[in-house]
């Protein structure tokens, strides 16, 4: 009886050790014929190359790309028990109200993007918050309908890049402005205006990047020979020739004049001699690249190129430079004044001031229409239409901004007209910008020569290399002894002329006064546009400077409007120390 006992316990345990095996082996093969969810051996990670900056002069960032990151989160994925902690906790570290966080998950089921607008500082926050709700199990694994185990928990991904001004709206119509496109989910921003637009693809980001690599047991990667590794290329920084330190002043300068004058817009050009840089190129109409309202529509075109107008009495002296050169007058030569009115064909021509008698450079200091009309029959047409073409009108100035408007001349049939020669030499029956007088005004500062203009002076690399790219070369336009004595009858201008209110004791400083009608619907009404366009020296140092004022309301006449401005901007200079008068 026992030894059956014995034999039935052994039988027992033997088929114990069987079916533990035939177990075994099953667990085995079920192993060997499905998939296992293994953790990869290898790793990788992206990053978004950023967009160039725009920098001034003296080295701030007027124009800055901020990467954004959006949170998503799978809501099938949170534990029902611990919702409430995820919401508590997201909202610490995010900034989000709960009550949005909630709303945004109560949206849909699945992957949800609680934020597509988290900034980089945030960004790390969250992810080191995901990291640790990981750690707490807020997260935990559901199966799909294929038997796929799904766990994404919490995870910051780069959603697009936000360009930022932060000095708002400091020479917007220099910076212009951008819009958003979407790459492949990615929100990117494009230049439409200005530096913006005109410098759109070296400003762009040029390569993201990639590393792929074998990890270690925290995730981390390895980097050896197994890894690769692309380098991210951001843009191009643009360093501008304006310091932000000028030009702040002389913007406002120009809006506390705009209000003073009630003028549409007061715009105002500085521009290096013997260079061609631009230290500053302001407008009173002004707008935040970043916050554009409906309301600065009209203030978004840089108005330096695109806005075209007759010029008035700023032309004389190009018109009276070219009888000089061609030796068709004598600045001593008498005119006759015709006591302010005389008849031309079937025009016309009047002057404020009544004359008799002038000389031929009083023309220009009294600015006498009746005079610069005269003289300027002497001009043959092909040496007129030439010498407006030399002088840089109707084609681009050149400066780095997009749609400049290049204006008009009349044609060479037209300036064979008597009354077309008369019009012009006073600055009607042409469209020219401020960029275009301020380029040919410099031609008299600058021994005769014609300068490219510029407001971009280097190209940065992320590694701090420096290209330059201003401009160089000059072209003669007039005599070096033309260009002095049209100097020194500028200056007279300003002396005893109509440019009275720009005399700065201790500096060299000339110009010309020009008040025009503006015509609508191809007749001349009772607006005006004034200017007043010169130059202002040192011993060392020459600057061409120029100031337009679109239909100022409370005064027409140049002296009045132009001429103070100018004379605030020189004052200026000379607290900045761009000018030393002598003493």
């Amino acid at each position: 009886m026992t030894r059956q006992n014995k034999s039935k316990k052994i039988i027992v345990l033997f088929l114990f050790f069987i079916v533990g095996f035939i177990l075994f082996l099953s667990s085995q093969l079920y192993t060997v014929m499905h998939k296992r969810h293994l953790p990869s051996l290898f790793t990788s990670d992206e990053t978004r190359a950023e967009r160039g900056e725009i920098i001034s002069a003296d080295g701030f960032h007027i124009a800055t790309t901020q990467q954004l990151y959006k949170a998503v989160v799978n809501t099938q994925n949170i534990d029902p028990g611990k919702k409430e902690l995820f919401v508590k906790l997201f909202s610490i570290y995010s900034g989000m109200s709960e009550k949005e966080i909630n709303k945004r998950l109560s949206s849909r089921k699945g992957s949800v993007v609680l934020s597509y607008n988290i900034n980089p500082q945030n960004a790390q926050y969250l992810k080191t918050l995901a990291y640790k709700l990981r750690q707490m199990k807020v997260f935990t694994e559901y199966v799909l309908p294929n038997g796929q185990h799904i766990l994404h928990g919490l995870n910051i991904l780069p959603s697009g890049e936000k360009r930022q001004y932060p000095y708002k709206d400091l020479l917007s119509s220099v910076v212009g402005y951008t819009h958003k496109v979407e790459d492949n989910s990615y929100t990117l921003v494009r230049g439409v205006k200005g530096i913006e637009k005109n410098f759109d693809s070296a400003l762009n980001s040029q390569q993201d990047g990639r590393r792929f690599g074998p990890r270690d047991v925290s995730n981390y990667m390895i980097l050896n020979k197994k890894s690769f590794t692309k380098p991210d290329i951001n843009g191009l920084n643009i360093q501008l020739s304006i310091p932000v330190t000028l030009q702040k002043r002389v913007e406002k300068i120009l809006s506390k004049m705009q209000t003073k004058l009630d003028a549409n817009e007061i715009m105002a050009v500085v521009m290096e001699s013997d260079t061609g840089r631009i230290i500053s190129m302001a407008s009173s109409n002004r707008f935040c690249p970043d916050h554009i309202l409906r309301s600065d529509y009209p203030s978004l075109n840089a108005n330096v190129i695109e806005y075209s107008f007759e010029p008035g009495s700023v032309l004389k002296p190009i018109i009276f430079s070219l009888l000089l050169e061609h030796k068709l007058v004598n600045p001593y030569d008498l005119v006759n004044g015709h006591q302010g009115r005389m008849r031309l064909g079937r025009k016309v021509i009047t002057d404020e001031h009544k004359f008799d008698w002038l000389s031929a450079e009083n023309v220009i200091v009294h600015s006498s229409n009746i005079g610069i009309a005269q003289l300027a029959q002497k001009l043959p047409a092909l040496d007129y239409y030439q010498g407006l073409i030399n002088f840089g009108f109707a084609q681009k100035s050149g400066l780095e901004l997009p749609y400049e408007k290049q204006g008009s001349v009349p044609a060479i049939n037209q300036l064979k007209d008597e009354i077309y020669k008369a019009t012009a030499s006073y600055g009607y029956g042409l469209d020219v910008n401020v960029m275009q007088l301020i380029r040919a005004y410099n031609v008299f500062n600058n021994r005769g020569r014609t300068l490219k203009p510029f407001i971009v002076e280097n190209l940065i690399d992320m590694h701090g290399n420096i290209e330059s790219v201003t401009p160089e070369g000059s072209v003669q336009v007039i005599s070096t002894a033309t260009a002095e004595r049209m100097k020194q009858i500028m200056i007279k201008t300003v002396n005893v002329g109509t440019g009275k209110g720009t005399v700065t004791p201790g500096l060299e400083v000339g110009g010309k006064t020009g008040t025009a009608h503006i015509a609508e619907r191809g007749k001349y009404v009772q607006k005006y546009n004034t200017s007043f366009f010169g130059f202002a020296n040192d011993e060392k140092r020459h600057y061409t400077i120029g100031v337009t004022v679109i239909q100022p309301k409370t005064n027409h006449f140049a002296s009045l409007t132009a001429v103070p401005v100018y004379k605030q901007i020189v004052d200026l200079m000379v607290e900045f120390d761009y000018l030393h008068p002598k003493q």
